[in-house]
């Protein structure tokens, strides 16, 4: 009977804290901002948790659906730089 109110006690308070702040670093993902067509390309603008980081997806307008592997990679600090960026593209 001891073993079981150790158990209560300890174990399980434990455990659960261990649980939670697990599940805190794993549902940290990065989520869309934006996505838009313009010209000839499409895009997606994906951002970190904290928002300190951005990602400009770019896909051309020829190629199939957004799901496709073809596309363009570009690292950003800010919406903005990543936006004027796909203007300038679109510009070319």
């Amino acid at each position: 009977m001891k073993l079981i109110q150790i158990l209560k006690v300890a174990i399980i308070p434990v455990l659960t804290v261990f649980s939670f702040l697990s599940t805190s670093n794993t549902a940290l993902a990065d989520y869309l901002t934006s996505q838009g067509v313009g010209g000839e390309h499409r895009y997606e603008l994906w951002s970190t948790d904290d928002n300190k980081d951005y990602y400009l997806k770019i896909w051309s307008n020829h190629q199939g659906s957004t799901e496709s592997d073809s596309y363009s990679t570009i690292h950003f600090t800010s919406t903005r730089e990543a936006l004027s960026y796909f203007d300038s593209l679109e510009r070319r």
